[in-house]
């Protein structure tokens, strides 16, 4: 068994036929757990950003001692930003 075994289908991708934002995910994520850091970002752009929020959301958990909620709303205005700017770039607007 391959992890890809274990991954979720996109439920806008499968019902719709269109990529969500979000849409690469999951396997970029495996593709930095592999050590393949370009092809992750060509896969999803926000990997990085992801991965960052995600360790951040970790350590607000475990230190409570600091409050990370301005970090927290930075990186995830930052991580939506580059999830919009890419899928717009991947999928330009057709104007017929």
């Amino acid at each position: 068994m391959k992890i890809e075994d274990f991954m979720l289908p996109c439920p806008s991708k499968k019902f719709l036929g269109i990529e969500c934002f979000g849409c690469g995910t999951q396997r970029a994520i495996v593709l930095v757990f592999e050590g393949k850091f370009s092809e992750a970002f060509h896969m999803f752009p926000a990997v990085y950003t992801l991965l960052l929020f995600l360790l951040m959301v970790g350590v607000n958990f475990i230190d409570k001692k600091r409050s990370y909620g301005n970090v927290l709303v930075f990186l995830a205005i930052i991580n939506s930003i580059i999830m919009v700017v890419s899928y717009f770039y991947k999928h330009p607007l057709t104007l017929h």
